[in-house]
């Protein structure tokens, strides 16, 4: 996961967090540019999970578990998946929600983190197996420049840790 969420760097440059209508399963926007949850998404989608389609089937079976900020009254297959919130809700339904510390130790490779951003924007990234020179791994993740491989893991408010590998690709 970690090693397909890095292939995005140099490739995904930019950041367009506008609507689009998007192809049913495995759509996209332009590999070029995208929002830090098409981070996630692509890498996943490179490991075999759509969770494009994952979420539409999750919204569309307990919607009333979902945020209802963006006035939906049924799940939008374009943009659901595009949605930190929804993600949140997402891998707390169906894979690992784990405790949040101030500790380096307790985030792993491949684990998802979610911020609160200045303003109140929602954020998400996977966690590397790269660290900074004092330890703290690194995240890959879009914040508006692209792509990017930063230490940024304690640098906002952390609001959800998370752990997602689907029974079907479960490792013996």
């Amino acid at each position: 996961l970690v090693q397909d969420a890095r292939g995005q760097i140099g490739i995904t440059t930019g950041y367009d967090p506008a609507y689009r209508e998007l192809a049913f399963p495995m759509g996209d926007v332009d590999a070029r540019t995208g929002v830090c949850t098409d981070v996630v998404v692509r890498a996943y989608r490179r490991q075999g999970i759509d969770l494009q389609a994952l979420v539409n089937q999750d919204m569309r079976k307990a919607f009333s578990a979902y945020p209802k900020q963006w006035g939906l009254r049924a799940p939008d297959r374009n943009i659901d998946h595009r949605r930190v919130l929804n993600l949140q809700v997402f891998f707390t339904r169906h894979g690992q929600k784990l405790p949040i510390s101030q500790r380096a130790g307790d985030y792993r490779p491949g684990d998802l983190v979610t911020w609160m951003l200045p303003g109140s924007r929602p954020h998400i990234g996977i966690v590397s197996q790269r660290r900074s020179v004092q330890g703290v791994p690194l995240v890959i993740h879009n914040i508006g420049r692209g792509t990017q491989e930063e230490d940024v893991l304690f640098a906002f408010p952390i609001t959800g840790h998370y752990r997602y590998l689907p029974p079907t690709a479960a490792q013996p």
